[in-house]
């Protein structure tokens, strides 16, 4: 970066609007008059006003970008910037990464106005009191020593005390004399000391203005979008971290052609999150998947993937992308998906991309048997993907792995989740190193809920609240409560070990888990139809009271986990891993 000084005054007639603008990732101006007034008080009083960081844009990259003009005459009501016309401009440009409050601010109290609502609509411009003497407040820092208000007119509340000067005649004299000379007439009443005040303010002001170099800036001059955002996110932020998506947004917003992306994005987001049980589905999910499904653009999310014609692609794309981002949803709501267990949401867009592929919109609801194979072939496909972390590293390379493979396919019929397993580097099986792992997972826990979601391959979800269930109550797994069973401290370590697991958890509805609560698991049982068992990886064993626990937990190892083989689970028929795991 380079580092240069202009005057306030070069940079409102020779810069602001001619050659200096606002980029698309700018917020809206956002200061109140008062803030104003105090950063005018600043000048004049000596007060750093901070640094400033312009964004060089070489002339060949000018269309490229979107500029916008700073707002010259601000309106509440109507409070949008303009976009910059930069056609006829052959030559480089700049756009104020930092400092954008400052600098319009500036040309508001300079050259413009300030319109708001306080008990009726005013317009205002910005005046000083050149009759007010300058007496710093020790005890209140705070207060402006300097009265500049803005005001509907220049006619005083208090004559004797009151001279209001309106800014913008400062900018109408090279020589500060010729200013004061101006005054002259209006000033013929007032006494020697008022006079001396005005002339002071007057010479002060012009000063400030004209002579000294108080827009001190930075220029930034790579053409590294992706690195300016990042200059940009630091710069604003104080700290607090602004969502990447809130800046692509941004840009989108000033290059769709018919609609706001920003309001579609949020909204079409929100309305995702209403699925079933509710989701956090983000706005960086929704425009990455722009990307995604429209299969001919890159999927980095990088600034300069959402160029002027990238954009238009996506915006054309935009009803097609919502139907198959929604389709994807309610699908994998009916698998039994929840914001609980879907540890990377990347894993949703290859089947956003062969539902759009596929182009059947009957598909999440049909019974038929061929559709149905393929529904629970793709949730077979996600519960691996998930579980063996196939997103956690370089997700943007797999998902552009998986999309070409996708892409690959003749036929989009059964969802090719063999060759996605083969590009993922992958198999729908688990070693015995894993399924020990599996077996140890705690309740409530990131893979947990989604571990439990395969003992019920056959279940039709439809949307319901499931909750995970300790099958026998944690609340009797207490130190205290064990040793009141008389049970040693050997016994009440394996009952600790194991009560929190995978091996002592189901999957309930949300009336059963309500109904069950604490209730012993035995006489709960009894109560429960035949299938129950079967149905929850129940183990057939003599007695179901407490003290049989550990041996429960033995025989549930035997149903979950079949020790006789590290590479392959048993046949389908069988329960849990035999269902869902096998190949």
């Amino acid at each position: 970066m380079s580092f240069e000084s202009k005057t306030i005054r070069d940079i409102i007639f020779e810069n602001i609007n001619r050659t200096t603008f606002l980029p698309s990732i700018q917020r809206e101006f956002v200061w109140d008059p008062i803030a104003i007034e105090k950063l005018f008080d600043s000048i004049m009083g000596d007060y750093p006003i901070s640094s400033f960081l312009f964004w060089r844009i070489q002339e060949e990259h000018t269309k490229d970008w979107v500029a916008y003009e700073f707002i010259r005459d601000f309106d509440k009501e109507d409070p949008h910037n303009r976009e910059a016309n930069v056609a006829g401009l052959h030559r480089s440009i700049y756009l104020v990464l930092d400092g954008q409050q400052r600098l319009t601010s500036l040309f508001i109290g300079l050259k413009g106005s300030y319109r708001f609502f306080y008990r009726r609509w005013k317009k205002t411009r910005l005046y000083l009191n050149l009759l007010k003497p300058q007496v710093r407040n020790e005890e209140n820092p705070e207060e402006l020593t300097y009265q500049f208000k803005f005001r509907e007119n220049d006619k005083p509340d208090n004559p004797d005390k009151e001279y209001w000067y309106l800014i913008e005649r400062i900018l109408d004299y090279e020589d500060p004399e010729d200013a004061k000379k101006d005054l002259k007439k209006d000033l013929i009443s007032k006494s020697e000391e008022q006079i001396d005040n005005a002339n002071r303010l007057i010479g002060r002001l012009h000063s400030k203005i004209y002579i000294s170099k108080l827009i001190n800036y930075y220029e930034e001059k790579s053409q590294d979008y992706d690195k300016v955002v990042e200059i940009f996110i630091r710069a604003n932020t104080a700290g607090k971290k602004l969502e990447y998506s809130d800046i692509l947004l941004s840009t989108a917003t000033a290059k769709w052609k018919t609609l706001n992306a920003r309001e579609e994005i949020q909204k079409f987001t929100d309305e995702i999150n209403k699925i079933g049980a509710g989701y956090k589905f983000d706005k960086d999910f929704v425009l990455k998947g722009c990307l995604y499904l429209t299969e001919t653009l890159p999927i980095q999310y990088k600034v300069k993937n959402f160029s002027r014609g990238n954009l238009e692609l996506i915006e054309n794309n935009w009803e097609t992308i919502k139907t198959n981002i929604e389709t994807t949803i309610h699908l994998v709501n009916k698998f039994g998906f929840s914001n609980k267990n879907i540890t990377s949401t990347a894993a949703l867009l290859p089947i956003a991309f062969y539902l759009m592929k596929q182009n059947r919109k009957t598909f999440v609801t049909s019974s038929n048997a061929d559709d149905v194979k393929n529904q629970n072939i793709i949730q077979k496909w996600l519960i691996f993907s998930l579980l063996k972390n196939s997103f956690g590293g370089a997700s943007d390379t797999t998902l552009k792995n998986l999309r070409d493979t996708l892409l690959a396919q003749e036929l989009y019929t059964q969802f090719p989740a063999e060759s996605l397993y083969k590009r993922l580097e992958i198999e729908p099986v688990f070693n015995q190193s894993e399924l020990d792992d599996i077996k140890n997972y705690q309740y409530s826990t990131m893979y947990c809920y989604l571990v439990l979601s395969l003992m019920y391959p056959d279940r039709d979800w439809k949307g319901s609240v499931f909750h995970e269930d300790h099958i026998f109550p944690k609340s009797e797994f207490t130190t205290a409560k064990l040793k009141a069973r008389g049970y040693n401290d050997q016994k009440i370590a394996e009952y600790q070990k194991y009560f929190n697991t995978i091996l002592n958890l189901q999957l309930l509805t949300e009336s059963d888990n309500l109904e069950k609560s604490k209730s012993d698991f035995a006489l709960w049982l009894s109560t429960r139809d035949e299938n129950f068992k079967a149905r929850h990886t129940i183990p057939a064993i003599d007695n179901y009271s407490f003290d049989n626990f550990l041996e429960f937990i033995q025989k549930r190892q035997e149903l979950i986990i079949n020790p006789q083989s590290a590479v392959r689970i048993r046949p389908p028929e069988l329960i849990f891993n035999q269902k869902i795991f096998v190949q």
